[in-house]
């Protein structure tokens, strides 16, 4: 009916119906209209509905005909009378806003089912990062928990075992391919003569060192004769603020698989390791965590002359040697670091150390920068 207002002229239109209500009135036996009242209104009554609303013209339209019926040709001048036509025009005028309105909400309605079917096809979620990245990985019925990230990243990350000359040492890792590309720390291979890697199902790998990066601690070894693995989806550690909350995995002590939480407790830190191989001999040896420096203080043994300093992320989750070269997850389930050192009481050995609560992860921004140099074949 808004078309039919816009296209024909107004007044062609408006015209008809009173022509049809004058020949009722000179033929009452037409049964196209209604019979007249029972009685004849007064005139006063029909001009104040014709002054009315849309609905009193009708009522005037249908009162003058009745009236025009019993006087005898007085219903022309109510007919005619112009009043009527304000309320129609206003309706009229409407017509175009309400065709408008319906577009416009016709047009919302398709955009959203567009943007809901995108989502179901492509089965991701528009998720307001708490600290890096949009992507989610872990699956909508479990978004924010612990657990959620822990079931959807564990797949993805390995236990390390290095053999040297010194001993062993047991550190973690992070895959990146498909194929076995494993992200770990430098400190966890360094020396190594032998290195083993055991997955979440158990199977167990020989990898070899592909780069190494002294300066960042950072290290690439490649599983031999791997495939379909679970790569990590790897994050952007510049999106990450303090009280953000994270999830760390790794071994501990040779504890495959452990999970533990806290938040991102500081930015920026300067850590100082050790880029002296014979350093990392004496960890292995020793089976402590990595000597490093903080604060002005040295933590966990001796660093050695030769040292690099490098920005970490600063976490309360709990990390003990063994969680070196793990994981430090979003609550998406995105790698936004690469847990590389953790404070213990100076002096403590293996046995009696443990976490207080500060522990530090290389960003994975540093990781992503460095790793062309990595699957370069660069040892240094």
């Amino acid at each position: 009916m808004t078309e039919s207002f816009r296209r024909d002229g107004e007044y062609e239109q408006y015209t008809t119906p009173y022509q049809g209500a004058q020949q009722h009135a000179s033929s009452p036996v037409n049964p196209e209209w209604p019979p007249p009242p029972a009685h004849q209104p007064t005139a006063q009554p029909t001009a104040h509905a014709h002054a009315g609303t849309a609905t009193g013209a009708a009522t005037g339209t249908a009162t003058g005909a009745a009236t025009g019926a019993a006087a005898g040709g007085a219903p022309t001048a109510l007919l005619t009378e112009p009043v009527a036509h304000p309320p129609r025009e206003r309706r009229r005028n409407r017509g175009p806003v309400a065709l408008l309105a319906a577009v416009a909400i016709v047009a919302a309605a398709i955009g959203g089912g567009t943007a809901y079917g995108i989502q179901e096809l492509t089965g991701t979620d528009t998720v307001a990062s708490a600290s890096s990245t949009s992507t989610n990985v872990v699956p909508s019925s479990q978004k924010g928990t612990v657990s959620g990230v822990a079931k959807a990243v564990s797949p993805s990350i390995v236990e390390i075992n290095a053999q040297s000359n010194a001993g062993s040492s047991t550190g973690s890792g992070v895959i990146i391919t498909g194929d076995g590309e494993i992200i770990t720390n430098n400190h966890v291979v360094s020396g190594a003569s032998q290195v083993k890697v055991k997955t979440s199902d158990g199977k167990t790998y020989t990898a070899e060192v592909v780069g190494t990066d002294s300066s960042k601690d950072l290290a690439l070894i490649k599983l031999q004769n791997a495939s379909g693995l679970t790569p990590a989806t790897l994050g952007d550690s510049d999106g990450v603020k303090v009280g953000d909350q994270v999830v760390a995995i790794g071994s501990p002590e040779g504890l495959t698989g452990t999970v533990t939480s806290g938040i991102v407790s500081a930015l920026n830190r300067d850590v100082t390791v050790s880029t002296d191989e014979s350093q990392g001999q004496q960890q292995q040896q020793g089976g402590g965590g990595w000597p490093f420096e903080f604060g002005g203080q040295q933590f966990n043994g001796d660093t050695g002359s030769s040292t690099t300093t490098y920005k970490a992320l600063q976490t309360d989750a709990s990390l003990n040697p063994g969680n070196s070269g793990g994981a430090l997850i979003d609550m998406n389930g995105n790698i936004i670091g690469i847990n590389s050192a953790m404070y213990s009481a100076a002096g403590s050995s293996s046995s009696s150390a443990g976490s207080v609560g500060l522990g530090f992860a290389i960003p994975i921004n540093t990781v992503k920068a460095d790793l062309a140099k990595l699957r370069s074949g660069s040892q240094n």
